[in-house]
């Protein structure tokens, strides 16, 4: 039974204030109905005894309140759900936007979920491959974990999580892969790149898109990540599928959320961002997971662009403490032509020893990998002497070192964004580098490794 109210009072941007209300809840979808028979669609953002303070999904411009009613529908924002979502493309709300009819929907559900229980989790222990050399060799992905992307303003983000969109799949398995994908507050360029990339590849066949505009409502950003986790939820626990989660751009987001924060005249935190933003991203973050008994799986990658490249800006800084890692990409390597331009030293995957070894990946994979990571960072020093100092400064092994660098730039983190490389790939392409240094310079990998992979002519 719907609840309809003629008692608003005031309305301050995208904000409306209802008084003498009765039986309201939060988070509860509201429609603002004018004389005229328009409707705007809100929802309630705070209930004060009977007060409440609603939220417009859209502009408030030419609203008259004085003729208006608010009717509360008594339920929460949800989304249709079905597995005709695969191959659709929606905007934030979750309205088709591809042009395709409606969908029938299986059930709908409340875009706000339930947090996991913690003691239901499953520990993340399988590899995903990306195809990406400077992720699957040095900071693994694994399923179930959440690993961001910190960016900067003008690097090529998008490039780098429509290659990860196309490319990533589940090792070993033959459980189905699906890839939810949400852009938040982008230019309607940005969202023409995406869709078409994914139709160019045929990765959208296993996709759902959520597409929410620069020009859409800031209102919308908000649910935006939601809807597009909500998805993935449905598909994973309810479909027993492997559902990898990309959201760019989390600062458009943050955005929102602080000027939301704003119309409502809270107390600002850090940089005017409200102090709740730290649980704000929590609950979105922490859907990811897997749960014990469930054969399918959320692997979250959010995307965020650094204001002015500042990693402890409150956004970066406060996912940092609730993901496990990130990727950062560097816009000294992006200067250089290095695509992606992944910075490997400051990048993190703390899962990463949970998804590689025998069985997973294979049994090189962990001592290559901490080989190349201490090679390349003598490397990056040799460098940096050499600048400094001269050449000539350098021993012949600092030299070598400093030539390693180079081509591990060059070879290894570079592969543009068109190239598949399967985690032998990648590995084979660790080992042949190695090469470049003496073996007795390869100490963090045992003797029997070394006589294994290395070519005769280097074991001397």
């Amino acid at each position: 039974m719907f609840k309809e109210y003629r008692t608003i009072r005031e309305v301050v941007g995208p904000l409306v204030l209802v008084e003498g209300v009765a039986g309201v809840t939060y988070n509860e979808l509201v429609e603002i109905e004018q004389a005229s028979g328009e409707v705007r669609n809100g929802k309630v953002l705070e209930v004060n005894g009977d007060k409440a303070l609603v939220q417009l999904f859209e502009s408030s411009r030419g609203l008259r309140i004085d003729d208006a009613k608010a009717r509360f529908l008594g339920r929460g924002i949800e989304l249709a759900v079905s597995m005709d979502m695969l191959g659709r493309v929606f905007d934030g709300l979750g309205r088709p936007k591809d042009g395709g009819p409606e969908l029938i929907p299986e059930k709908r559900m409340d875009i706000n979920g339930e947090p996991l229980n913690p003691a239901a989790r499953d520990y993340p222990s399988e590899f995903i491959q990306t195809g990406v050399s400077a992720i699957d060799g040095l900071n693994t992905l694994v399923r179930g974990q959440k690993l961001p992307v910190f960016s900067g303003a003008g690097l090529p983000h998008a490039q780098l999580a429509t290659q990860i969109a196309r490319q990533a799949r589940v090792l070993g398995t033959d459980t189905p892969f699906a890839v939810v994908f949400a852009a938040v507050g982008i230019t309607f360029e940005e969202a023409e790149y995406f869709i078409s990339d994914f139709r160019r590849t045929g990765a959208i066949d296993r996709a759902v898109l959520f597409m929410n505009l620069a020009n859409d409502p800031a209102v919308e950003r908000i649910a935006t990540p939601r809807m597009a986790l909500t998805a993935a939820e449905y598909l994973a626990y309810e479909k027993n599928m492997h559902v990898l989660v990309i959201l760019t751009d989390i600062t458009n987001y943050a955005d929102a959320l602080r000027e939301v924060s704003a119309a409502r005249k809270e107390v600002p935190g850090r940089r005017g961002y409200p102090g709740y933003l730290y649980t704000d991203l929590a609950t979105m973050y922490e859907r990811a997971g897997r749960v014990i008994g469930k054969a399918g799986s959320i692997t979250q990658i959010p995307i965020l662009s650094m204001p002015e490249d500042d990693k402890t800006h409150p956004i970066p800084d406060l996912t940092g403490y609730i993901t496990e890692g990130q990727i950062i990409l560097s816009r000294e390597l992006y200067r250089k032509g290095i695509e992606p331009p992944i910075d490997v030293l400051p990048s993190l995957s703390r899962l990463k020893d949970k998804g590689i070894g025998q069985g997973k990946t294979r049994e090189d994979h962990a001592p290559t990998m901490n080989q190349l990571f201490a090679a390349y960072s003598r490397g990056k020093d040799a460098k940096e002497l050499a600048v400094i100092l001269g050449d000539a400064a350098l021993t012949d092994v600092d030299k070598k070192y400093a030539a390693f660098a180079d081509a591990f730039e060059r070879e290894y983190v570079s592969q543009g964004y068109e190239t598949n490389r399967s985690i032998e790939d990648t590995l084979k392409l660790g080992w042949k580098l190695l090469r470049i240094l003496p073996r007795t310079e390869l100490k963090r990998i045992r003797d029997g490794m070394l006589d294994a992979y290395l070519p005769e002519e280097q074991q001397a």
